[in-house]
């Protein structure tokens, strides 16, 4: 007991002398200084948080009240900025709730610290006090034994006070750990703060700007009213002048219901007479019903008895026409020759090579020169067309020898010309301005229309060309393929094309089908004469069947549209390689066509056909048995002048050739029924590529089998 007062005493000494307990304590700070120091910052921090929560408080107040006065709008920019600040509030929130947490704790902390503090002070005093007791009541004698006592046991009380030491070392390390803290507390709090002054700069400025928006829209709202009021007015204004309209109208009406009156009466009285009539009316209307039935059958009778005359006048001249027109045929010449001067165009381009050499007799339109070294060459044809001839003007001249096709007879029109003289446009034309073949094919679908009633007709086509001396199929999928020109075999001496396929059309819809996958797949090239040149002889076939569906005969004929190459001197349209190859081919087959012209013209017992393909594939054309027509294209330049002169010289060698009166193909054969006449349409035909071969059970096969009956009596009708 004693030592431990000795102790405490010893303790009490250190703490009053403050030299002594820097050695002892080895220049620590007292306990009591530093939990001075954390007391003043944890004052320090509970003021600042109370000032924090009052600003927070009257911002969110004014927050509230700005809320309250101005009108809500979800979608613009300072609602979205709302939101945006008072979220980061919240966030704020959350952290100065953490922050009074933390305080609260620290402060708890040094409750506990000062009251065991004090109870420490208390409970030394308490055996101090105890001591000086003690002491009073033992004599001084003792007090030798007491500090004899004391040494012994000052080895435990060193041990004791290096125990306090290290106890208060770790007190002070804790202490300092709460300052950094604290540090680190209020550098949060500073940024709180800083943050506070930005929110309450940014509150301001939304203040001003929502002042600003409420004084625009009292403005806007002040004009809307004014707007209102003013259009009531006028709605006032004008349903005040439409009622006093009305009222006039109304006393008018009034005036009228007076004056009608009267005739109101009169009406009655008529009604009442009209009504008297109508029951009588049923019986009246049966008896003039009858009358008319009377009537109407006895003029049907008579309708009958003129159509029936009429229909026999109609066959009667039907007939007189077709030989008519057949007779006209034969006497204006087998072989009929026209001649379509092409205009000069922009892209000829100018100077003296592009002069027009070519002029017209205007009182005859069969006649035409041309102006070379000073001189003038005079051509004579069937019919000349001058630069200015439209495409239908041509096609009036040769629709009388379309027609002829649908009576039974071979119909062959080609084209012959250089190159670059226009014989494609003349034959195919443009999509909005046809030429003869689209023409032909319309002509003749009227025609089948208007027959329709006496004749079962039905059209197939086929396209083939001939290129470098080969016969291509252009509806194929693979128009390389090489075809060749046969007899057929029933011995009848008829010529026929195995593979190449023929597809039935009805529409001009499936002629443009067609047209296109041939124009397609036909051998085309640029040259220095002509930027689209055509490399190859195109053919378009036209095959005609016809069944009477009173006598049951049938009537084959064809139609050849043939676009030749155009003859060019590879002088001067430049060709090398494979244009050279085809340049060969190309006049190669027209020197073929002009030798079996000059043995026509000379009537030789042999006929060179076989010569070319061109002139063997154009044999049936050629012969006594069709009607051809050559359309003999030329061009005006003067640097063409040389080409021009000799196509014109074989155009009148090719006029002057007589083939004989033509025959017309017909069979007395029935058809058993419509479907054994019907082909391919074009566009199963193109997706599928069939071939129709003349020699097998196709229904499409070739007419060159046929049996032929040419008397005179079958020309005739």
């Amino acid at each position: 007991m004693i030592s431990c007062l000795q102790e405490d005493k010893v303790k009490l000494q250190e703490e009053l002398n403050t030299a002594e307990s820097k050695q002892q304590c080895l220049g620590s700070t007292p306990p009591s200084q530093g939990t001075t120091d954390l007391e003043k910052h944890l004052a320090i921090l509970v003021l600042e948080n109370d000032r924090l929560k009052q600003e927070l408080n009257s911002s969110q107040l004014r927050f509230q009240q700005l809320r309250a006065s101005v009108p809500t709008c979800t979608d613009c920019e300072h609602s979205k900025e709302n939101s945006r600040l008072r979220e980061q509030t919240s966030v704020l929130r959350l952290e100065l709730e953490e922050k009074t947490r933390l305080l609260s704790e620290l402060e708890l902390h040094l409750k506990d610290v000062h009251q065991d503090r004090t109870e420490r002070e208390e409970r030394l005093n308490k055996r101090i006090r105890d001591c000086h007791l003690a002491l009073a009541k033992h004599p001084t004698p003792g007090m030798k034994f007491i500090s004899k006592k004391m040494e012994v046991e000052s080895l435990r009380m060193k041990q004791d006070l290096e125990e306090a030491q290290s106890r208060n070392h770790y007190l002070q390390e804790q202490i300092g750990i709460q300052r950094q803290l604290l540090t680190e507390q209020e550098q949060q709090l500073q940024g709180s703060w800083h943050t506070t002054a930005q929110l309450q700069a940014q509150i301001m400025m939304y203040e001003a700007e929502l002042e600003q928006a409420r004084g625009e829209m009292i403005v806007a709202l002040q004009a809307i009213e004014d707007e209102k009021n003013q259009t009531i007015e006028e709605v006032f204004q004008h349903a005040r002048s439409e009622m006093k309209t009305v009222h006039d109208n109304l006393n008018g009406v009034r005036m009228n219901l007076l004056s009608i009156q009267p005739a109101l009466k009169t009406l009655t009285s008529d009604y009442n007479c009209l009504k008297n009539h109508v029951r009588d009316f049923p019986c009246l209307l049966q008896d003039a019903v009858s009358q008319t039935k009377k009537d109407i059958y006895q003029a049907v009778e008579e309708a009958k008895g003129i159509n029936q005359d009429l229909l026999r006048k109609y066959k009667r001249e039907m007939q007189l026409r077709k030989k008519c027109h057949n007779e006209l045929v034969r006497l204006r010449g087998n072989i009929r020759v026209f001649c379509r001067v092409r205009p000069i165009t922009r892209e000829d381009g100018a100077g003296p090579d592009n002069r027009n050499v070519v002029s017209f007799d205007q009182d005859d339109d069969a006649v035409l020169c041309i102006s070379h070294r000073g001189k003038t060459s005079l051509f004579e044809m069937d019919k000349v067309f001058q630069p200015c001839a439209l495409q239908v003007d041509i096609f009036r001249e040769v629709q009388a020898l379309i027609t002829s096709c649908i009576d039974g007879y071979n119909v062959c029109i080609f084209a012959y010309g250089q190159t670059g003289s226009g014989k494609t446009y003349t034959m195919e034309g443009l999509p909005d301005d046809p030429g003869i073949n689209q023409r032909a094919l319309q002509h003749l679908f009227g025609e089948v229309a208007e027959r329709s009633t006496d004749w079962d007709l039905s059209i197939t086509v086929s396209m083939a060309e001939i290129y470098n001396e080969t016969l291509r199929n252009l509806l194929a999928k693979d128009p390389s393929e090489k075809l060749e020109i046969k007899l057929s075999p029933d011995g009848s001496g008829q010529l026929y094309v195995p593979g190449l396929i023929q597809i039935r059309v009805q529409s001009v819809d499936d002629i443009n089908k067609v047209f296109e996958l041939g124009r397609v797949n036909r051998a085309t090239d640029f040259t220095n004469v002509n930027e689209h040149s055509s490399r190859s002889h195109a053919l378009l076939i036209v095959s005609v069947t016809g069944i009477n569906l009173t006598s049951g005969a049938r009537t084959v004929g064809k139609l050849n549209l043939v676009d030749l190459a155009g003859s060019e001197r590879v002088g001067k349209s430049g060709a090398e390689g494979p244009r050279l190859r085809e340049a060969q081919n190309i006049n190669k087959s027209l020197l073929a066509l002009g030798d079996v012209i000059c043995a026509l013209r000379s009537k030789q017992p042999y006929i060179p056909f076989r010569n070319s393909k061109l002139t063997y594939l154009l044999q049936d054309s050629l012969s006594g048995d069709s009607k051809t027509l050559m359309m003999v294209q030329v061009s005006p330049m003067g640097k063409n002048v040389n080409e021009t002169i000799c196509s014109l010289k074989f155009a009148q060698r090719v006029r002057s050739v007589e083939l004989g009166a033509a025959g017309r193909r017909a069979e007395s054969q029935l058809c058993s029924s419509r479907q054994e006449c019907e082909l391919e349409s074009p566009h199963t035909a193109i997706q599928q590529g069939r071939h129709n071969y003349p020699g097998g059970n196709n229904v499409g096969k070739s007419t060159a089998g046929k049996r032929r009956l040419v008397t005179s009596s079958e020309v005739t009708n």
